[in-house]
C-alpha cells in the first residue's frame, strides 16, 4: 500500500483512466453494466454538462505505480447548500478493489477536499445529484440495474460503514410484473378520482416538444420542491437533460395529467435501456451501434424514473393513476416488468400505494453522509 498515490484528474489520458476503471473492477460480474464511454466523456465535460456552472468539482484517482486501481469524485453543489442553506459537500463515483485501505485513503482525500472548501458534511454516493444516479446498493445484487441506476459490489456498504458514514436516507426500487393485474378496487378508486378532479392524461407531444419542456418544468419545479435532496434544475440544466431524454423516450409512457387544461402533474417511464447496452461493451463503433439496435427492440422492462404531483393537487390518488396508466399502456406495448424508482423510505404515501398496487421491494440503496 506504500506505493499507492492518490492523484487529480489532470489531461485527457487520466480521465479516460478514470472513466475506464470500472471495466476493472467488474471484470468477472454478469449484472454490472458498461455505460458508453463516449457519454461518461461528456459527462464529465465542464462544456457540455451544465453541473459543471454551479458546482465545484474534483476527480481523483487511486494509482498503484502506473496503474489505477480506484477512484472518487468530491463536489461541492452550490445551488444546494444555497436551497438548502448548509454546507454540506458530496462523493461520488466511487469504485475499489476488494482493499479497505485503498477506499479510506480516497474518502480520506474526499472528506480533505471538501473541508478545504468549508463543508461541514460529506454526503454520497452522488453521480452528481438526484437528478443524476445515486445511493449505494445495500440489498439487491442478484440481477442487473435498470437505466440511470447505481450498481456496486457488497463490499462497498461495509467499506463505508468502517470508514465511519452513516446513513442518511435508503431508497427503494419496486418491481411489478405484467402478469399481477391491479385490484379491482384501486381502478374504482381511479375512476372516480378522475371524474371528481375532472382530470385529464395524455401523452407528451414530441412535435411541441419546447412547449412541453417548459410545462414540464413548471410541474417539476412545484412538484419536488419538498422532497429530500430536492435541488432546483437551472434552465440549462433541465434543456439539456430533456435534450438528452428526447432521443430515448417512448411518447406513450411520458405522461401529463390536466385539470381544466391546467397542469397537475408529471410522470415519466423510460424503457430499461440497460437491456441492451450490455451487449455493447461502452463502445458504439465500429459494431456496437448495430448491436444496440439490435437489441433495444428486444427490450422487455421499462423503468418508471419520475412521477410528480403539484402541490395543489397532492394527496387526491393521482400518482395512482400515473401508476395504473403507466401499467396499462407498458402491457399494451408488450412490456413484461416494470421498476419503480427510486422513492423514499419515508415516503409512507408513496410507499403504500405501490405496495397496494402489488409491487414488491427488490432493491434497496443506501445515501451516507459524516461530519467533517
Amino acid at each position: 500500500m506504500n506505493n499507492i498515490q492518490i492523484q487529480k484528474v489532470e489531461g485527457k489520458r487520466a480521465l479516460m483512466n478514470f472513466i475506464k476503471l470500472p471495466w476493472k473492477i467488474y471484470r468477472d460480474d454478469p449484472h454490472w453494466v458498461p455505460p458508453l464511454i463516449r457519454e461518461r466523456k461528456n459527462f464529465f465535460n465542464p462544456q457540455k454538462n451544465p453541473f459543471y456552472r454551479h458546482s465545484q468539482i474534483e476527480l481523483f484517482l487511486a494509482v498503484d505505480g502506473t496503474k489505477p486501481i480506484g477512484r472518487i469524485a468530491a463536489l461541492v453543489n452550490h445551488n444546494h447548500n444555497r436551497f438548502h442553506q448548509e454546507k454540506t459537500g458530496f462523493f461520488g463515483f466511487f469504485e475499489v478493489p476488494p482493499q479497505y485501505p485503498i477506499a479510506q485513503r480516497l474518502l480520506d482525500q474526499a472528506c480533505c477536499w471538501l473541508r478545504e472548501k468549508g463543508m461541514k458534511v460529506m454526503r454520497g454516493p452522488m453521480n452528481f445529484s438526484t437528478n443524476d444516479e445515486c445511493g449505494l446498493l445495500i440489498e439487491g445484487f442478484d440481477s442487473s440495474p435498470t437505466i440511470m441506476m447505481p450498481y456496486n459490489p457488497p463490499y462497498y456498504q461495509e467499506y463505508m460503514e468502517k470508514y465511519g458514514l452513516e446513513k442518511a436516507k435508503d431508497l427503494y426500487a419496486y418491481l411489478i410484473d405484467h402478469s399481477q393485474q391491479p385490484p379491482e378496487r384501486m381502478i374504482k378508486v381511479a375512476e372516480r378520482v378522475k371524474e371528481k378532479e375532472g382530470l385529464h392524461i395524455r401523452q407528451v407531444n414530441l412535435k411541441r416538444f419546447e412547449d412541453e419542456v417548459r410545462l414540464i418544468k413548471q410541474i417539476y419545479n412545484q412538484a419536488w420542491s419538498n422532497n429530500w435532496g430536492f435541488v432546483p434544475m437551472t434552465d440549462e440544466e433541465f434543456d439539456h437533460l430533456a435534450k438528452e431524454l428526447k432521443k430515448l423516450v417512448v411518447p406513450e409512457l411520458v405522461l401529463i395529467a390536466e385539470v381544466d387544461d391546467e397542469p397537475a402533474g408529471f410522470s415519466m417511464a423510460l424503457p430499461d435501456y440497460n437491456q441492451a447496452l450490455k451487449k455493447v461493451n461502452g463502445r458504439l463503433f465500429p459494431w456496437g451501434l448495430f448491436k444496440l439496435l439490435w437489441y433495444v427492440k428486444r427490450i422487455d422492462s421499462i423503468r418508471v424514473l419520475t412521477m410528480g404531483v403539484v402541490h395543489k393537487y397532492q394527496k387526491r390518488g393521482i400518482d395512482l393513476i400515473f401508476y395504473l396508466e403507466t401499467f396499462n399502456r407498458g402491457v399494451k406495448k408488450g412490456y413484461k416488468r416494470g421498476e419503480l424508482s427510486w422513492i423514499l423510505e419515508d415516503n409512507l404515501l408513496m410507499n403504500r400505494a405501490l405496495e397496494d398496487l402489488g409491487a414488491k421491494i427488490y432493491k434497496k440503496y443506501r445515501i451516507y453522509e459524516i461530519k467533517l
